[in-house]
């Protein structure tokens, strides 16, 4: 069996489970891979009842991160899922499968294209190509269903590897609401002091790249030439 990433504590005062996603999301895609998955599913139904679900992650196996979103949406009690610092990448598609989602404050979440590592002829990085085109389709799925936003403003806002702090990620669907402590929460329609931000890597760059070409000047013509052009023209 693959490195278990995943723990699950039961509080006795409370009938709630909570499912704890900390660091990468399998260190080894879940392809082909028959044990992990039905030790994890069978971990999920061993209760009943709603569940919390913490996630702390960078992302990791696109494969494992799509068995888990579909395990936790067939859940029959609810899933309310807290981000604690980081939902990246593969992480923030499980994030998708809340019932309610809640960041802290300092969180962030971050969606982008997913990625690859391929070898062979040009078929075969056709074929790497056309594969990640159909995984990004289906991480758009979730993304959609979730903020209700079109898939080309998703998939522009995958494009350019996009990171939100909490109250963007509220503005823009992929949240709900926004911790607070002491189980209290903000949701879409509070007025927590938190100021929307997005940071894109492309945005950044372009903008970096537009700094670093010199422009060239605009050669003016001096107006006396410009008359003496007029008056050749008018002969």
């Amino acid at each position: 069996m693959k490195r278990k990433f995943w723990n699950w504590v039961k509080n006795d005062a409370e009938e709630e489970r909570t499912l704890i996603l900390n660091g990468e999301i399998s260190d080894e895609t879940w392809y082909g891979d028959e044990v992990t998955p039905k030790l994890f599913e069978k971990e999920l139904n061993a209760g009943t009842g709603n569940i919390t679900v913490w996630i702390n992650s960078p992302g990791g196996c696109v494969f494992a991160a799509a068995q888990i979103y579909n395990m936790l949406m067939e859940y029959k009690g609810d899933v309310t899922v807290k981000i604690d610092a980081l939902a990246a990448s593969a992480a923030s598609v499980i994030a998708m499968a809340g019932t309610k989602v809640l960041m802290s404050p300092v969180g962030l979440m971050m969606i982008h294209n997913p990625m690859t590592i391929a070898i062979g002829d040009s078929r075969e990085m056709q074929k790497a190509g056309e594969m990640l085109d159909e995984v990004k389709e289906s991480i758009l799925n979730a993304y959609e269903i979730k903020t209700g936003l079109s898939r080309a403003k998703i998939s522009h806002l995958m494009d350019g590897e996009s990171w939100f702090n909490a109250k963007k990620a509220v503005e823009l669907g992929f949240a709900d609401g926004i911790l607070r402590g002491t189980g209290k929460t903000e949701d879409a329609a509070g007025g927590m002091e938190i100021e929307g931000m997005m940071f894109s890597r492309t945005a950044v760059t372009n903008s970096l790249l537009s700094k670093l070409i010199p422009k060239q000047e605009e050669k003016k013509t001096p107006i006396e030439q410009l008359e003496k052009r007029l008056n050749l023209l008018s002969h």
